[in-house]
């Protein structure tokens, strides 16, 4: 009898136990849409659902992440180290080419799964139902051009790199408020970036692609309803000539080689001037596509191009900090070359 009250007792201990260690592995996250979630104390395995949240996370915890969004594109293969672009690809939860993969998710079985951005209007109730469905913990992570160093803050919290994100925070304050500062000394200059096979869309003035270019120069392209994707807002050539921009910054995927020989483009300003450029890609596209992080690059790029004698700063040096801070890569001197040879003047193109 005796032993089976010790055997009960035993029993009886370890069941009130259960909870207390339960609570030990786990802790409480408050996202940034206001959400307590559950997760683990100590976080190793991550997924994201864009690829926006992809570029951030990247600069802080490469080694965490099971799963990413989409694959970095081609641009990305002589910078980000191969073991980090053959992860399994998840999709993306909202927008893009391409479903979010629940069954491809489960099976990478992260610990948590990161939403970065503006949040949508329905990302909390989407956020809740993706959590009770898979069992995962998702959460929101708000992410501002102008606050990117409290979005770093949240993420350094949620993953138990606060020292890290600190540092990736605050170098990006530094780099955005040294834009701010250049552009409110500068006469801006009248500029329209320029997308589209035809090159006859444009990011227009306060849409959810310009920040950078609104903040850096004048731009001319003001329509009736700016458009938040990512093609822009069509015009015609007619509008173009209206505008008649001083600088024109074309997208990659654009008619940057062409227009030399196109008559009608050689009526602007900037073409016959040679005032147009080609907007740096590597990894992905400095202005904003997606609209991540590597949108710092495109502040430092536009302040040096447009502004030569007022940014005081080595641009080479610059943009190989970037690339060591947020991609774990050491940029040589002519990889910067080859990504400036459409983006800068020809006698610029050195790193001195």
């Amino acid at each position: 009898m005796k032993k089976l009250l010790a055997f009960v007792l035993s029993l009886v201990l370890l069941l009130q136990a259960v909870p207390v260690l339960a609570q030990e592995e786990s802790r409480v996250f408050v996202d940034s849409l206001g959400r307590e979630v559950v997760v683990d104390r100590e976080i190793t395995r991550i997924a994201v659902t864009a690829p926006l949240a992809q570029i951030v996370v990247f600069a802080l915890a490469p080694d965490m992440l099971v799963g990413i969004a989409e694959p970095w594109n081609d641009s990305a293969v002589q910078y980000i180290d191969e073991q980090y672009t053959l992860r399994p690809v998840l999709g993306q939860l909202y927008g893009g080419k391409g479903g979010f993969n629940l069954e491809e998710l489960l099976s990478v079985n992260p610990q948590v799964v990161i939403d970065i951005g503006e949040p949508k209007d329905s990302a909390a109730e989407d956020l809740d139902a993706l959590s009770e469905q898979t069992g995962i913990p998702f959460v929101h992570i708000s992410a501002y051009i102008d606050r990117m160093d409290e979005a770093y803050a949240k993420l350094g919290e949620l993953l138990g790199l606060e020292e890290q994100a600190a540092v990736l925070g605050e170098y990006l304050t530094s780099v955005y408020d040294r834009a701010q500062t250049l552009s409110q000394q500068v006469e801006k200059a009248r500029l329209l970036y320029v997308l589209g096979e035809n090159g006859l869309n444009v990011l227009a003035k306060g849409s959810y692609h310009s920040p950078v270019i609104d903040m850096m120069a004048d731009n001319l392209a003001v329509v009736d309803h700016p458009v938040s994707r990512g093609t822009g807002n069509e015009v015609d050539m007619e509008q173009m000539l209206l505008w008649n921009p001083d600088v024109v910054i074309f997208a990659n995927d654009s008619i940057y080689d062409t227009v030399a020989d196109d008559p009608l483009w050689q009526s602007i300003s900037a073409i016959q001037s040679g005032a147009y450029y080609e907007a740096p890609v590597g990894p992905y596209n400095w202005m904003g596509f997606p609209p991540s992080a590597q949108r710092f690059l495109g502040m430092m790029w536009l302040g040096k191009l447009l502004y030569p004698e007022q940014a005081d700063y080595n641009l080479y040096e610059e943009v190989a900090r970037y690339f060591d801070l947020f991609y774990h890569c050491t940029l040589t001197p002519e990889q910067y070359a080859e990504l400036m040879k459409k983006s800068l003047p020809a006698g610029e193109l050195s790193a001195n």
